[in-house]
């Protein structure tokens, strides 16, 4: 069997580096940042498989049997799930989806001080843009952050120009399913976002695809009539993954909804046809009950604009090619003085091995975290106990903070949030992040 699929693979491999010139180059209108084209060093994501599959086999042990069993089934089965594969570092993005989430908190200028826009309209508007500015800070190419183990967390402060302060915490609440929940606020700026991430990553032959399940409750503290402000995600898929040349697309259908004043907006981020259409386009339309307010229009990488149903005058939502660069820094404490199960110290050694291009250290790497989250699973299961999140629970289906989230922008507020996030011991060793490239 194994040698079927080192021949199967081969010969695919000729076949698409056989292809003409034409067929080697990006798909037309694809965006540079979105597409990896893949060199003769580098091969591909099959021929990365196989050379995992050829080194478990030359080091056998439990773990190393298990990640071949995964394999296997990845390179046999369409649909099956990715979480078990160690991915070619050429498509691994260096940091975990719980550091990712923090994408969304890049543009807060866009929602702050929406408590002081008298129409829930225009609130609402506030909202869906702050929303879409967040979706074109990504990793040069096809990349995919590290699946984070449970117990995992990640969290980071952001000092903004106006001397006031947000602060975002993440943790893996669930490995089975998988659940990353997240809490961000900013006491002095009126806003909290609460949610959870379930995202399922499949192979579908010559694609992934990642569902992004779950949602973002968005609440503006000066407002508290308003009520929440719930936004799903898109899909996301890698096409081209087998030969040569990859291209990231959202696809599919999400919204962003609030109930107390009737108000929704359904998004379609568009997927390319293959003889027409763009990369990267999107559409939506604005209603309050059954009534159309306005039309959401552009494309998600460059500018997003909204159409008044009523006067047909136009607005920019987000122009990325102008505002993108405007991203608020993050810092996050040093990785020496992490904690062992925060997302940088934990995930370091994959990290550096990434960055190193060392495939076979990053696979070893990776494969050290996940053993050792095996192991502590094992001991957990022996003693009967069950795992706690540190920062989160479970009410009412939900994953909420374990904090009595606070309402006011006082100082007491705002010492009460920092204390939750770290402890009053550390609070003082925040410094600037040297990878904020990588965010």
């Amino acid at each position: 069997m194994m040698m079927g699929l080192f021949s199967q693979a081969g010969s695919q491999l000729r076949r698409a580096r056989g292809s003409s010139v034409v067929d080697d180059r990006a798909p037309e209108d694809t965006e540079p940042d979105d597409t990896s084209i893949l060199d003769e060093n580098e091969g591909s994501i099959i021929t990365a498989l196989i050379s995992q599959l050829r080194y478990v086999l030359q080091h056998p042990s439990p773990s190393c049997n298990r990640r071949t069993t995964g394999m296997v089934r990845t390179l046999r089965r369409v649909g099956m799930d990715l979480s078990k594969v160690t991915f070619p570092t050429f498509v691994l993005e260096p940091r975990s989806m719980l550091e990712r989430i923090t994408d969304f908190m890049s543009h807060p200028d866009l929602i702050f001080g929406s408590e002081n826009c008298s129409d829930p309209e225009e609130r609402f508007i506030r909202v869906l843009q702050y929303y879409l500015a967040g979706w074109h800070i990504k990793p040069k190419g096809v990349k995919k952050p590290y699946n984070p183990v449970l117990g995992e967390f990640f969290r980071c402060r952001y000092d903004y120009a106006n001397g006031t302060r947000g602060y975002y915490v993440a943790e893996q609440v669930s490995h089975h399913p998988p659940v990353s929940a997240f809490f961000y606020i900013s006491p002095a700026n009126r806003v909290c976002i609460v949610g959870e991430l379930r995202p399922k990553s499949k192979f579908l032959g010559n694609s992934v695809s990642t569902t992004m399940e779950g949602e973002n409750r968005i609440t503006l503290l000066g407002m508290p009539e308003d009520g929440e402000y719930v936004v799903t995600m898109p899909n996301m898929y890698a096409r081209g993954i087998l030969f040569g040349k990859m291209v990231l697309e959202l696809g599919d259908t999400c919204f962003v909804k609030n109930e107390r004043h009737g108000l929704t907006c359904d998004l379609e981020f568009k997927t390319k046809g293959f003889f027409s259409g763009t990369y990267n386009a999107i559409a939506g339309r604005v209603r309050k009950g059954n009534t159309e307010i306005g039309e959401v229009l552009g494309r998600w990488s460059h500018v997003m604009e909204f159409k008044n149903s009523k006067t047909g005058s136009k607005s920019v939502l987000f122009d990325a090619v102008k505002d993108g660069q405007n991203i608020a820094p993050k810092y996050v404490p040093p990785e020496e003085e992490q904690e062992p199960y925060e997302s940088r110290r934990l995930w370091h050694k994959l990290t550096l091995a990434i960055e190193a291009r060392d495939m076979e250290a990053a696979t070893e790497a990776k494969s050290a975290v996940e053993d050792a989250q095996r192991e502590l699973r094992r001991r957990r299961e022996e003693r009967g106990e069950k795992f706690v999140p540190r920062f989160f629970e479970l009410r009412g289906g939900r994953w909420e903070p374990k904090l009595s989230i606070p309402t006011d922008a006082s100082s007491d507020a705002i010492e009460t949030v920092e204390n939750w996030v770290w402890p009053r011991s550390s609070s003082d060793v925040l410094t600037p992040s040297p990878a904020i490239a990588r965010s």
